[in-house]
């Protein structure tokens, strides 16, 4: 018997969720070995650990399933100076097109994710252009180092990474202020963003459909907790509303919300432009 789409929606998070605990499990084993009851006080790290493990041994899966989304045609918009925002293991790294580009920095707090990053920089011949930064895009002083400062950026490329930070709006407005008059923040997010784009537009009165908005938020709702804390990405949040409210905007009216009515990450993407 074929599987109903809502069915299949819903169990596709489950299954990462479970893996993601597994993984959880065997990183605190290997701290308590380590630290023994030291482990107790190393769980952010066993975290940290536990979600690099699972993106990478993931990454081959989630690359051919970005290779049929916009994804692909997204990164090669990025030109010039480019910042990748949370590169994870570094799924995008070989689609950017290098004759736009200048210099890439990757700004990654997890540095669990080093060593995957390293080797697909170097894999595709990037080292001249790629550079890792073990950090995150709020730490000025240390992106000052490199010479990332307020407006020297052209490019900003975020691929599902709001969801995971601790404060997106802080985020959302340190990219703003790092890119230059007329760059570009390229994004592909998820949260609930979907349902506000769509009634930012209009207020909902029809009956099916708010009942069909509440079945896809209580689903959400659920989830959430155990998909938040095992893969440290949240399901709930206004990513679309963090996004606007960070500055103005040329092209607001471009960003694109495709229709999928059982996900539980309906997604939001599009080239944003700084305005002048």
């Amino acid at each position: 018997m074929a599987q109903s789409p809502r069915l299949a929606a819903l169990l596709r998070p489950c299954g990462m969720i479970w893996f993601s605990i597994c993984l959880h499990w065997e990183a605190f084993k290997g701290a308590v070995r380590q630290h023994g009851l030291g482990a107790l006080v190393r769980l952010p790290q066993v975290r940290d650990a536990a979600i690099a493990k699972l993106f990478c041994t993931t990454s081959s899966g989630f690359i051919a399933f970005e290779d049929t989304t916009i994804i692909p045609s997204l990164v090669q918009a990025a030109t010039g100076v480019v910042l990748e925002l949370g590169p994870g293991p570094g799924n995008q790294i070989h689609r950017f097109d290098t004759s736009l580009i200048s210099h890439i920095y990757g700004v990654e707090p997890n540095d669990h994710f080093k060593d995957d990053i390293n080797a697909k920089v170097e894999k595709h011949s990037l080292q001249d252009k790629y550079k890792l930064i073990v950090s995150g895009v709020e730490d000025s002083d240390v992106l000052r180092q490199e010479g990332i400062t307020e407006g020297s950026l052209d490019s900003v490329l975020c691929i599902q990474v709001l969801c995971a930070v601790k404060d997106p709006k802080a985020v959302m407005k340190e990219v703003w202020k790092l890119l230059k008059p007329g760059g570009k923040f390229i994004f592909w997010e998820h949260g609930w963003s979907k349902n506000h784009l769509t009634m930012a537009e209009q207020v909902v009165s029809i009956g099916s459909l708010k009942k069909r908005c509440r079945r896809a938020n209580m689903k959400k709702a659920i989830l959430n907790p155990a998909w938040s804390t095992f893969l440290g990405c949240h399901m709930t949040r206004n990513v679309l509303a963090d996004i606007l409210n960070s500055g103005e905007w040329e092209n607001p009216d471009e960003i694109e919300a495709p229709e999928d009515a059982y996900s539980c990450l309906p997604r939001i993407q599009g080239v944003l432009v700084k305005k002048a």
